[in-house]
């Protein structure tokens, strides 16, 4: 496809796939998209085996990674510590409550929340410069930032190494300010996304960005994200401007993802009513598969989340054990069952390969544009 995207990163079709699984990433590059593996979460040391395995097997196909280092958070400009010591006993007793009201057992978070640890130190700059310096050993060819202006390092890095930089953004403003840092990608992600997102639809941040670019003269190619599923969805935001689209909950009810099979089923059920914006889960704004969790949590009377990365050692540790207990049946924790999910849920119905759901984008992006050309046959 004639894209700058495509140009750009070695791929044949520009539709990227945002995952932690990295059968997905690899299904995904083998399939002709790219893959990007999320590893914001993971150590140094587990970054290395992963993007190990990757490199051994995804056939010499293109690959990006993935990181959260925000311009604002918590802790920011001091050194790494604990987090678990700023934790208010006030959220540690509301989550264990929760989690009694539905009887799973809350004992073992405390020591939980020291393993999450990793996430919060991975968004200092040391943290960060770690993770960074193990991506660029490997063969990668795309690194992005999913919350504000990459750190200099990265764009550093990026430009060392010839490797594009892209950054996610939730507005114009956002969208002109990682312009002017010198990102190589802009991934345009409206409010129907999930995970961490702003307040503007797909359907108006991405024009408004294309025509804020045009204005200045500015060639940043875009990707739009935000509850895209559908080649048709990836179709519709090109005529709006985009050159590719950036994807992740499509990949939550593939075959190759980690999601937890409970989760699935629910997702697969799922409408594009059935989600929340929240803070809730990592201090910052991010959609999610509604539960009795995530309303507990928006009720009156319930804590005010903490700043990210605080709120993360929170929920983290909590949600994982009931992972964990949901996959061996217990029927509360079935019910408190969540994860990140866009509105774009409601167009999840069919569980299939990642592979699968590569080609049914490119077959579904064809038919869009046919029937647009339709529109001017005469």
């Amino acid at each position: 496809m004639q894209s700058p995207i495509c140009a750009m990163l070695g791929i044949e079709f520009p539709l990227l796939a945002f995952s932690h699984c990295r059968d997905v990433v690899v299904a995904v590059s083998k399939a002709g998209g790219m893959g990007v593996f999320g590893a914001a979460a993971l150590p140094p040391e587990r970054l290395e085996e992963e993007l190990a395995w990757i490199d051994a097997h995804i056939g010499g196909r293109p690959y990006g990674v993935d990181l959260i280092v925000p311009n604002s958070f918590a802790g920011k400009g001091e050194a790494a510590s604990s987090g678990a010591a700023q934790i208010p006993e006030s959220h540690l007793k509301f989550a264990a409550d929760l989690l009694g009201r539905f009887d799973v057992d809350a004992s073992g978070l405390e020591t939980a929340m020291e393993a999450r640890q990793s996430f919060g130190d991975n968004m200092h700059e040391e943290g960060a410069a770690r993770l960074l310096e193990v991506a660029f050993r490997h063969p990668i060819k795309l690194i992005a930032n999913a919350l504000g202006v990459p750190p200099p390092l990265m764009l550093e890095l990026g430009k060392r190494h010839n490797v594009p930089v892209a950054a996610l953004v939730g507005t114009r403003d956002h969208a002109l300010a990682q312009v002017r840092a010198g990102v190589d990608i802009l991934v345009v992600a409206g409010g129907e996304a999930g995970g961490h997102c702003g307040e503007v639809a797909t359907m108006v941040l991405v024009p408004e960005v294309a025509a804020a670019l045009d204005a200045i003269g500015d060639t940043t190619p875009i990707l739009a994200a935000g509850g895209i599923v559908t080649g048709r969805q990836m179709a519709a935001a090109m005529a709006m401007g985009a050159h590719g689209a950036w994807t992740g909950s499509v990949w939550l009810t593939t075959a190759e993802a980690e999601t937890n099979p409970v989760v699935k089923e629910k997702l697969l059920a799922a409408s594009a009513r059935d989600t929340v914006r929240s803070k809730s889960r990592t201090g910052k704004p991010s959609r999610q598969l509604r539960s009795p969790w995530t309303d507990a949590w928006e009720a009156e009377g319930a804590p005010k989340p903490l700043p990210m990365p605080l709120q993360s050692l929170v929920s983290e540790p909590a949600l994982r054990k009931v992972d964990k207990l949901a996959e061996g049946g217990h029927e509360g924790a079935k019910a408190l069952a969540t994860y990140w999910v866009g509105q774009g849920v409601g167009l999840m119905n069919e569980a299939m390969g990642a592979g699968q759901v590569v080609q049914a984008f490119k077959q579904d992006w064809i038919v869009a544009c046919e029937r647009l050309n339709g529109f001017l046959e005469e």
